[in-house]
């Protein structure tokens, strides 16, 4: 197989891995609800649905709080304490913006908050439609320097209960703590649950065929690590699912950024959805505790509100790193996203090894991450050219043998074969490193496109941002020359005149396609072709040497 040929694989390859992963946004089943054993000591979460008939509305804000740390700024309603706005502070809304990324929001059209709450038979949430007016020292609240925690208590009492909801924020950090402290003086015993979800208007999943982003739900329990549950899933079917150990959590992710509920270590927690005209709800459940008179209790949950950071996310709860979604090839995006990182950042790299030093520049690490994997690749690529200049050499007796044989197909494959084997030509050679590049091309593929470090990230001149396309497609041009000198250095069996103008019209349908691509991956497909050049160069004046290499 020729190097031609290999380039048609190729696009073949691409248009089909573009075509599948479109076909996957829009075909992604809706999983079935997993009923999981109870512990024996713990009796199930009701469901939300249980202490709602029907679900009201949230009523109209008496006051909002403004809560900052250096890297959040939450906006707290002090009627039910719901968080309704939460601005990333070192993340811009758009390039080169002074505002800050919006994360969580209530805007007409447009609400994406975290609410959480107590329900039950003393429950002060949503039971008929009130929802507890809490008292608070301060409008605002700031993380002062030096300071590494900041806790704002809200309190509420009714009927001999006195209630006590905590957030808690620590510096550098998008994991929000929230408590509930009640102390129960009325008398008699008081039995409720929290509850804790997130409320998003139901909208498209969203993405493009170049660049098949997701928005919308997404959960884990122990038997189900990760697992996408959209806002068709929500509208089709309640989900339910009882967390037998309390390990878990509830999520609405989108691109580069998420946000998550996640109970703590409550076993018997339901995990549930729901959808109330144009809302869809995803969240916790946890089971009812009975507080005795004069007795007291907590309850907690932390919120997750930020970037998809994997390391932080895997500190806060087990699997919330995997909204990081690598797709089917997880297994070689995660480790080239680590070594990128290495190569970037530098610190310690697969646990063994240690370098202090980084380039500093996502691009430049890009590049000599294509020349590592380029150069790990050149032996495979060596024995590639050289099987398909033994081929070329062998075709004058594949000619000659052909017009012997005629239309005897199975005579000629097994003569074929027998001159192989003669020759010691190995017909699928050629194939090898494209069996290998493909994946490592996708993978790499879902490692730029989720990784929230390159969003706005520079590389060098008019490239302002690795994660967008090429403003002025400059990339996408000179990548499309590289392979169009790729093919013109690489000799040819293709006698077909319709072959060979697909040969020539390859290079034009790739150059089309990366017009739309992140300007990381075309950077990264164009040093692999230039790679690929000084390669081929070298090989061939090798083969030459050899009395190999033919035109």
């Amino acid at each position: 197989m020729d190097s031609q040929r290999n380039i048609l694989l190729i696009a073949l390859a691409l248009v089909s891995f573009l075509l599948f992963q479109q076909w996957q946004v829009a075909k992604n089943p809706a999983p079935q609800p997993v009923e999981q054993a109870q512990s024996s000591s713990t009796a199930p979460a009701p469901s939300l649905a249980d202490d709602l008939d029907p679900a009201p509305a949230q009523k109209a804000s008496a006051k909002t709080i403004t809560v900052a740390t250096d890297v959040l700024t939450l906006s707290i309603d002090t009627v039910g304490g719901d968080v309704i706005t939460a601005d990333l502070n070192q993340y811009s809304a758009e390039l080169n913006s002074a505002d800050s990324f919006v994360l969580l929001k209530n805007e007409p059209g447009h609400q994406f908050i975290a609410q959480s709450g107590l329900v039950g038979p003393q429950g002060i949430d949503l039971s008929g439609g009130n929802r507890p007016a809490y008292q608070v020292s301060s409008d605002s609240y700031i993380l002062a320097d030096g300071q590494d925690e900041l806790r704002i208590p809200m309190t509420y009492q009714a009927n001999g209960l006195e209630y006590t909801k905590t957030f808690v924020l620590k510096r550098g950090s998008y994991a929000v703590n929230v408590e509930y402290d009640v102390k129960n003086n009325s008398g008699n015993n008081a039995t409720f649950g929290m509850y804790a979800h997130l409320r998003q208007n139901l909208m498209d999943d969203g993405g493009s065929i170049t660049m098949p982003t997701y928005r919308g739900g997404a959960y884990s329990t122990e038997d189900t690590r990760y697992k996408k549950y959209s806002f068709d899933d929500m509208q089709d079917r309640n989900l339910s699912i009882n967390l037998s150990n309390g390990q878990g959590w509830a999520a609405m992710i989108q691109h580069y950024f998420a946000s998550a509920w996640i109970p703590r270590d409550e076993p018997g927690t339901n995990l549930y959805t729901r959808v109330i005209g144009n809302l869809g709800d995803i969240g916790i459940r946890m089971p009812n505790k009975t507080i005795a008179n004069g007795d007291s209790a907590t309850f907690q949950a932390t919120l997750w509100v930020g970037p998809k950071l994997q390391d932080q996310m895997a500190e806060v709860a087990p699997n919330l790193e995997l909204v990081v979604d690598y797709g089917w090839l997880w297994f070689i995006a995660k480790p080239l996203h680590t070594f990128l990182s290495f190569i970037q950042s530098g610190g310690q790299l697969f646990g063994f090894i240690d370098f202090p030093f980084g380039v500093g520049n996502w691009g430049l690490s890009i590049m000599l991450l294509t020349f590592c994997i380029r150069g790990a690749m050149y032996p495979l690529t060596k024995a590639q050219y050289t099987s398909m200049a033994k081929m070329r050499m062998l075709q004058p007796k594949l000619q000659a043998m052909r017009e012997r044989i005629g239309d005897d197909r199975q005579r000629m494959s097994q003569e074929m074969m027998e001159l192989y084997k003669k020759e010691k030509v190995n017909p699928l050679g050629g194939c090898l490193p494209l069996i290998l590049q493909m994946p490592i091309f996708i993978a790499l593929y879902w490692a730029l496109m989720e990784s929230v470090e390159l969003r706005h990230s520079p590389f060098f001149g008019w490239i302002t941002d690795l994660s967008a396309q090429d403003p002025y497609y400059i990339l996408p041009l000179l990548m499309g020359v590289s392979m169009f000198m790729i093919q013109k250095m690489s000799p040819t069996t293709v006698t077909d005149p319709m072959q060979q103008k697909i040969m020539t019209f390859m290079p034009v349908m790739f150059t089309f396609f990366f017009l739309f691509f992140p300007s990381g991956l075309v950077l990264y497909w164009l040093v692999s072709n230039v790679v690929t050049l000084i390669q081929q160069t070298l090989i061939y004046k090798s083969l030459e040497k050899k009395g190999l290499h033919s035109k």
